[in-house]
């Protein structure tokens, strides 16, 4: 996949809990900041791709931008929403339909964890009145087996989530911005072992908007625009064990997120060791100790001596979530 189409513009409404405020605002002020950021105005935007949880018509925020007529659809993906926003938007441009568009997501989602209808997820319904489709439970289940099979510590991952809160108290947009030490993230409460409450991320509220055009216009824009070379969705194949799969295969399928890193690597035509700096889904900290592994930076098991030595810091030889990642920013979906 060719380097042809670019990113021109970004813009975020800070993560955290704004009384008052609603998603589709949100998404407004992320819309406005992309726009200055791009030096365009809503007028010239082409088409849109709006991606939310909670916020039911994303395409409602034209209302505060302006009735300009484009084409702007809705997308939801779960956790890959974000993902299949920018994939779709980045295809329309590579299709040669529009030269210049947006991506943006926002979403307001209550204090609390994510609950649902078990038969929205092809589950049925004993599978929630037996507890069994609460995501925590799985995030514990799966860094605990990865921990006894690759002899990664409990501290490690205390290690993980203090690194991010650090990087979330450098972010003025982080929901969680004050540094919580590792003594501090191993002795709050175990809420699925081993994951302690510091080392989850927070539902929150927030949004982001990219403006994209063709690569050949950049230069009309901006000195500093972002080719982006490759995005990727996949889902998981049978024997794979990731959320909401209600039983633990014997012999493991590698991750759709195994598949979709060799696919964009592929793609891009690059590997691993050319990428300088990695954001992962730190959903919790274990997460993204094993998102190091299934996209092919470590080994499974060599996270242990790179977090030990302080590879995945700001300034370190593979700095991961310099922003804070999830659990300094929090999750809005």
């Amino acid at each position: 996949m060719s380097a042809d189409v670019a990113i021109i513009g970004v813009g975020l409404h800070p993560f955290g809990r704004f009384p008052g405020v609603s998603g589709i605002e949100m998404g407004a002020v992320a819309i406005r900041r992309a726009l200055a950021d791009a030096g365009v105005e809503w007028r010239d935007i082409q088409f849109a791709f709006g991606g939310s949880y909670e916020v039911d018509n994303p395409d409602a925020v034209v209302a505060l931008m302006g009735l300009t007529g484009i084409p702007f659809t809705d997308v939801y993906n779960g956790c890959a929403t974000a993902a299949s926003a920018l994939t779709l938007a980045a295809q329309t441009i590579r299709l040669g339909e529009c030269d210049l568009g947006i991506a943006v997501g926002m979403d307001k989602h209550l204090p609390g964890a994510f609950s649902a209808d078990p038969a929205l997820y092809a589950c049925p319904s004993w599978y929630g009145e037996q507890g069994q489709f609460t995501t925590t439970k799985f995030f514990g289940m799966k860094i605990n087996k990865y921990m006894q099979d690759h002899g990664v510590s409990q501290a490690t991952l205390a290690k993980v989530a203090a690194k991010n809160y650090r990087n979330g108290s450098l972010n003025e947009n982080a929901f969680r911005r004050k540094p919580l030490s590792e003594e501090e993230i191993l002795g709050s409460p175990i809420l699925n072992y081993p994951l302690t409450q510091y080392m989850f991320c927070s539902p929150d509220e927030g949004a982001a908007a990219v403006v994209l055009c063709k690569a050949e216009h950049a230069h009309r824009y901006t000195d500093t625009p972002i080719f982006l070379r490759a995005t990727t969705v996949r889902t998981r194949r049978l024997g794979a064990f990731e959320v909401h799969s209600p039983w633990l295969p014997m012999e493991e399928t590698p991750g759709p997120t195994v598949d979709a890193s060799r696919a964009a690597f592929e793609a891009a035509g690059i590997g691993p060791g050319d990428v300088d700096v990695i954001q992962l889904q730190d959903t919790d900290a274990g997460a993204e100790v094993i998102h190091l592994a299934e996209n092919s930076f470590c080994a499974d098991g060599e996270q242990e001596k790179l977090v030990a030595d302080g590879a995945l810091e700001i300034g370190g030889s593979l700095p991961v979530n310099t922003d804070g990642g999830l659990i300094a920013n929090g999750e809005p979906i």
